[in-house]
C-alpha cells in the first residue's frame, strides 16, 4: 500500500508565474532558438549539416524559462549536451544495427554519466537519443556531432541566456557556473 500512495505527491503544484517572466522567457528563447538556426543557416547549413537539433526547444525552456533550476545551468548545459552526444555515438557505432538496444544504452548511460559528473540536464537524453535515430547527416558526423551541432549550439544558446536573463533586475542568470 505504501507504494502506491506515494504516487499521490506530497506538495501542491507551484503558482503561476507573472506576465513579466513569461516575456522574458520568450525573449530569450527567441533569440536563443532564432540565433542557432541563423548561425546554422549562414554557416553550418552549407557543410550539409543542421545546427538545430530537438534537444536544443527543451534547453530553452530551461535556460530562458526556469533559470534558477540546477539543471539549467551552465556546467549542466554544456556538459550534459556533450556528455550525452559522446555516449549516443558510442552507442550507435557498437548497437548500430538494433535501434532499439542502442537508443535503449544511449539514453540510460547518458543519464548515469551526467549523474556522476555532476551534470544532468534532460535534453541530453534526446541529445543522446538523437545520436541514434538521427539517420544518416547524423551518423555521417561520426563524434565531430558533439562539437557541431551539440557543443557550438548549447553554447549559443548559453551565451544568449547570460545576457538575456541578466537585463531584467528580477532576473539573474546563471546560479553557478561549476
Amino acid at each position: 500500500m505504501e507504494y502506491f500512495r506515494k504516487m499521490r505527491g506530497t506538495t501542491q503544484s507551484p503558482p503561476r508565474v507573472g506576465v513579466t517572466e513569461v516575456v522574458w522567457s520568450w525573449v530569450g528563447a527567441f533569440v536563443g532558438i532564432a540565433l542557432v538556426g541563423l548561425i546554422g543557416a549562414a554557416f553550418v547549413d552549407r557543410l550539409g549539416q543542421g545546427l538545430l537539433i530537438g534537444s536544443f526547444g527543451a534547453t530553452a525552456v530551461l535556460v530562458y524559462g526556469a533559470v534558477r533550476s540546477p539543471l539549467a545551468q551552465p556546467r549542466n548545459v554544456l556538459g550534459g549536451h556533450v556528455i550525452s552526444a559522446v555516449i549516443g555515438v558510442c552507442a550507435y557505432q557498437v548497437f548500430g544495427d538494433a535501434v532499439w538496444l542502442s537508443a535503449a544504452v544511449a539514453v540510460s548511460t547518458a543519464i548515469a554519466a551526467m549523474h556522476v559528473t555532476k551534470t544532468l540536464h534532460p535534453p541530453g537524453g534526446a541529445t543522446a537519443l538523437i545520436a541514434v535515430i538521427g539517420g544518416d547527416s547524423v551518423h555521417s558526423l561520426g563524434y565531430m556531432y558533439a562539437l557541431l551541432p551539440v557543443g557550438f549550439g548549447a553554447a549559443v544558446l548559453l551565451a544568449v541566456a547570460v545576457l538575456v536573463n541578466n537585463i531584467p533586475k528580477s532576473r539573474r542568470y546563471p546560479e553557478f557556473w561549476f
